[in-house]
């Protein structure tokens, strides 16, 4: 058998007789080097993984900063709107026959619409703080027990008359009787019905009305108001 001495002097491999191994010395310096630009590509991609951790930090302060500028601003927003409403609920006027000692003095229709001053300036405001997308309907010939033939009551439709009304559409009813009920003392409201339900001003509270058997009966369609 050779001898792993004799393989190496051999192949020039010389280096177990103290001399130096070139080949062996090249390949080492290969492993360094390549060593060094292993850890050299962990080193920056370290720094780029902090430095995107440090950015992605940086972007959540970012985010949170200016969402609470944005809900400062949104508070401050709902806050004018508030007290823009208030001022212009102070600028809508007293309606024609309030009486001093309270009640409302009797009135006759007039005009060519055939309804009191009072109604006709109730309707007038809500047109004017609402924008209205159907008819507003007031005097009625036929004597059906309530305040239209009188020239006291009007009809504002929030769909076409018999359907119900889309769910914007009911906010914004929502939002007109609502405002009138606020007002009412103002304006000389007598109630107002909606959605199958009554709120009588001299007696605070929205009541469930019985079914009269349809949505136009029942008020779906559109918000009641009478006047005294």
């Amino acid at each position: 058998m050779v001898s792993l001495a004799g393989l190496r002097y051999q192949t020039h491999d010389l280096g177990l007789f103290g001399t130096p191994d070139l080949q062996g010395a090249a390949v080492l310096a290969q492993l360094q080097d390549e060593q060094a630009v292993v850890v050299s590509q962990f080193a920056t991609l370290k720094a780029e993984r902090k430095a995107a951790a440090d950015a992605a930090a940086a972007l959540i302060t970012e985010i949170k900063t200016r969402s609470d500028e944005v809900a400062r601003q949104r508070k401050d927003a709902e806050k004018l709107i508030d007290d823009i409403r208030a001022k212009l609920d102070q600028l809508i006027p007293i309606a024609p026959g309030r009486r001093s000692a309270g009640g409302w003095a009797p009135e006759l229709p007039s005009g060519s619409d055939n309804i009191t001053p009072r109604t006709r300036l109730m309707k007038e405001q809500v047109s004017k703080n609402f924008d209205l997308k159907f008819t507003v309907g007031c005097y009625r010939a036929e004597n059906d027990g309530g305040e239209h033939p009188l020239g006291r009551a009007c009809d504002f439709m929030m769909s076409s008359g018999g359907a119900m009304p889309s769910p914007g559409m009911k906010a914004l009813g929502d939002s007109v009787a609502a405002w009138v009920i606020k007002n009412g003392s103002k304006l000389g409201v007598k109630y107002v019905i909606w959605q199958q339900r009554i709120y009588n001003l001299g007696s605070p509270g929205w009541r469930t009305m019985s079914n009269r058997g349809g949505v136009t009966a029942n008020h779906y369609d559109h918000v009641h108001i009478s006047m005294y």
